[in-house]
């Protein structure tokens, strides 16, 4: 069976180089003996994927992506770009939106994480007064909840924008809501998310606005090329279930699964230097019922010591890895799948 290249991001002042985010790992993939190919991510974001894959080779196989966000539309015209060069991504375009967007994955780990409601909306429109409170009743009608998208939180305009502190308070619920939908603007990926708000064991350490999930090169955090929308991480999409009480942020893992299988266990990206060891007994088997190939899953601990939760699932081509850890062992399982 062909071994998986690995596709990079593009370094827009140099073509013919990795984006210096991403260096590291194209250096790391080829001391392990793959071949790793460039993409031009800003044209892939602007609709343009047969021009941003006209670098990778005819006939190029099984390809892993590892990289900035895509919206799902347009990872589905990057997957599709590539299988007209004789490529192919080995997370498929519904694989990738299943682990990607919120929506994709709460029904498989509802009630392993915090309760959410969501509300689609067209373009960067909040949703009426009527469908908000109407989701603040699908949540209880009380009690505190942090808002996002399908994909990312402000949590840096933790009280602005991202945090609830009473879902009784509609006309506080329209505010927030009005003001994360404003600035995100035209990059409000699927719709609106109000989460139950979540006390989790904090740790000491810098300060944080609360708890993103899987950097999702995306808001958990994952890979966001943008920097400046929603999650701490340069990678990708968080939830924001955590809060910013106490400065201190909270005891989260990142878990990284090929295939159902944990391959990487190691700090959450905004906080590299907190190490903590999950339970992942009742999350295997949630994994392995989601059914994407490559995802990860930010769990943080309980306050009151009851356990673990998710905090986000993400795709994990596009979720970011903390600094200083060691992804040889990652890498190698990619490029041996």
């Amino acid at each position: 069976m062909p071994v998986p290249s690995m596709l990079f991001p593009a370094d827009p002042l140099n073509p013919r180089r990795p984006d210096p985010h991403f260096a590291w790992e194209a250096r790391l993939v080829r001391e392990l003996g793959a071949e790793h190919l460039l993409v031009d991510h800003d044209a892939l974001l602007a609709g343009r994927a047969e021009e941003a894959v006209r670098r990778v080779p005819l006939g190029s196989g099984p390809l892993w992506y590892r990289g900035w966000m895509l919206p799902s539309a347009r990872y589905a015209e990057f997957a599709a770009a590539l299988t007209a060069r004789g490529g192919k991504l080995l997370t498929s375009p519904p694989g990738y939106a299943a682990a990607h967007e919120l929506p994709g994955w709460y029904g498989v780990f509802e009630g392993a994480t915090p309760p959410s409601v969501w509300i689609p909306t067209a373009g960067a429109v909040p949703p009426t007064p009527e469908e908000l409170a109407e989701a603040v009743a699908r949540l209880g009608g009380s009690g505190p909840a942090i808002v996002k998208d399908y994909v990312k939180s402000r949590k840096h305009e933790w009280h602005e924008a991202c945090y609830v502190p009473e879902l009784a308070d509609l006309a506080a619920v329209c505010r927030v809501v009005g003001r994360f939908v404003e600035l995100q603007g035209e990059f409000l990926a699927g719709g609106v998310v109000v989460r139950r708000y979540e006390e989790f064991e904090r740790a000491d350490g810098p300060d944080g606005d609360g708890l993103d999930g899987p950097d999702r090169l995306s808001d958990g955090d994952g890979c966001d090329a943008a920097g400046a929308v929603g999650g701490a991480g340069a990678v990708g999409g968080a939830g924001a279930v955590g809060g910013a009480r106490g400065g201190r942020r909270a005891v989260e893992a990142r878990v990284w699964w090929l295939d159902g299988r944990p391959v990487l266990v190691g700090p959450h990206p905004d906080a590299p230097h907190v190490h903590a060891e999950p339970d992942l007994t009742e999350v295997s088997a949630l994994v392995r019922r989601l059914g994407c190939r490559f995802v990860t899953t930010d769990l943080a601990s309980r306050a009151d010591g009851s356990g673990w939760r998710v905090v986000e699932v993400g795709d994990g081509q596009v979720s970011d890895l903390p600094r200083g850890i060691d992804a040889s062992g990652l890498l190698a399982s990619l490029i041996a799948a």
